[in-house]
């Protein structure tokens, strides 16, 4: 039995309103009553109208360019024209149509404590009252520094910027600073932002578009980055031997949420720890994705590896944009004013996004908020799989707290080369098959999915029905 099914009835009290709790007629035990929500999620559209965003799509391809200001959003993977929100809360989205949807992207990450969270909101409508950027230096930068110094087992000065982006570009330069070599380490599929010494064999939306690299990046940015399959700890090996002495550091996902769902051998973090330590390298572990998402203390703390740098965003920012990236103190005083790396940002540390993160990270150190999502997670994809193997299709896929995942082949799928076997074609099917019966996927066979405090386990059933339905259409 797992902490969660120990500690709550159904869900931790974050999760439920308090007018949802009542008394059972016999007995002092809780239960949990969600008619209003169970009524709708469980209702899915007849026919998916698109009208309206249909033509807010066609306009905004003369505005932005392809349509969008982010490119896996454009839905070029999986056919159709985009789906346009028009808001969202806790676990759904509801679309300019008027399509309610159960949201399995959570806006890529954030909204892990469910969208528009109440208590969020409330420190925000407050912060916003006093300013929404100072430019200057205010104490909640403090307090959110100092919460992502008690969680994270690498981390013991951190610095704040505005994206994933920024934070990964930054910590490139610490590597190098810090080292005073100029080589890195990526592993293909991997995606680390779009700075140019990144776009090498990266995943994300250069995997979904099919895009080996990006025109415009010079050679000079990117023949000083080294890629080795991800969890072949050989082939790094191999690396640093070609490269002796020259190796800044190496960078990954700790779990890959830019290939889709991969998990890595906990053998092969623990084999770069050694190495890098050895030949004076720093490993990076970008958390972008992970970082509280699978462990209070992000994947580092999951999988009991220790990093030297971390970057970190999404989370920490509670719907926010927002950026970190941090390590021991030695590192980071590299980093100017302290020292001589510059980095710096006009809105970072901005106090609308520190006030979010706050709370956010309260929220999520309650009792059970981790198990909760182990359990919710691990029954989707325990029910989505069947799903799959009961119409007869090659299905493979798993989950680590709130993030999960599935390729349409037999598996397993261990890098970004095994994900490539993937049938895209089927994926696309069936994420339309899920839009059809008000699911929100990821767009992308290459993007991880993520479960959030907020999903029910009506809105688990729901969804288990639902692709029970679309695997046998497809």
């Amino acid at each position: 039995m797992s902490a969660m099914s120990a500690n709550f009835a159904v869900a931790p009290s974050h999760v439920r309103p308090a007018a949802a709790l009542r008394r059972g007629a016999r007995g002092n035990s809780l239960r949990v009553v969600r008619r209003d929500i169970v009524a709708e999620a469980i209702k899915a559209p007849a026919k998916l109208n698109t009208t309206k965003s249909d033509a807010i799509f066609k306009a905004a391809l003369d505005i932005l360019p392809g349509g969008v200001n982010s490119p896996v959003r454009a839905f070029k993977s999986v056919g159709g024209g985009p789906i346009v929100f028009d808001r969202v809360k806790d676990a759904y989205a509801w679309d300019v149509d008027g399509n309610k949807y159960v949201d399995y992207v959570g806006s890529w990450g954030p909204a892990i404590c469910g969208h528009a969270n109440d208590r969020v909101n409330a420190k925000l409508k407050e912060q916003i009252d006093k300013g929404t950027s100072f430019g200057a230096p205010c104490e909640l930068e403090n307090v959110l520094g100092q919460m992502v110094i008690d969680r994270v087992p690498s981390v013991e000065m951190v610095r704040f910027c505005n994206s994933g982006t920024e934070a990964c570009l930054s910590v490139l330069r610490v590597m190098r600073a810090h080292t005073g070599r100029t080589k890195i380490i990526k592993f293909e599929g991997c995606y680390h932002g779009h700075a140019d010494p990144f776009l090498v064999q990266a995943g994300s939306g250069v995997a979904t578009l099919g895009l080996p690299d990006s025109p415009g990046v010079p050679d000079g940015a990117t023949n000083t980055t080294l890629c080795a399959p991800y969890n072949d700890l050989e082939a790094v090996k191999r690396i640093f031997a070609e490269n002796k002495g020259e190796i800044a550091g190496v960078i990954l996902e700790p779990v890959v949420g830019n290939s889709g769902f991969i998990v890595p051998d906990k053998s092969f973090l623990e084999g770069l720890r050694e190495i890098t330590t050895a030949e004076g390298a720093l490993l990076t572990f970008d958390e972008v994705m992970t970082g509280f998402r699978i462990s209070k203390g992000c994947a580092q703390e999951y999988w009991g590896v220790t990093p030297d740098l971390t970057t970190m965003g999404k989370v920490i920012g509670g719907g926010l944009p927002v950026g970190a990236y941090g390590g021991r103190r030695e590192i980071m005083e590299i980093v100017a004013p302290a020292g001589p790396m510059y980095q710096a940002g006009t809105l970072s540390g901005n106090p609308l996004a520190m006030v979010a993160g706050i709370e956010t990270l309260n929220i999520l150190a309650e009792d059970g908020a981790y198990e909760y999502m182990e359990e919710t997670t691990s029954r989707l994809i325990a029910g989505i799989l069947q799903a799959g193997k009961d119409n007869g299709h090659a299905v493979c896929g798993g989950s680590i707290r709130g993030m999960f995942g599935l390729f349409f082949c037999e598996g397993p799928v261990r890098n970004f080369a095994d994900a490539t076997e993937s049938d895209t074609d089927k994926f696309a099917r069936w994420h339309r098959g899920m839009l059809e019966e008000g699911v929100y996927l990821a767009p992308s066979q290459y993007e991880a999915g993520f479960t959030g405090l907020k999903h029910t386990k009506e809105d688990i059933d729901f969804t288990i029905e639902a692709a029970k339905r679309v695997m046998a259409r497809i």
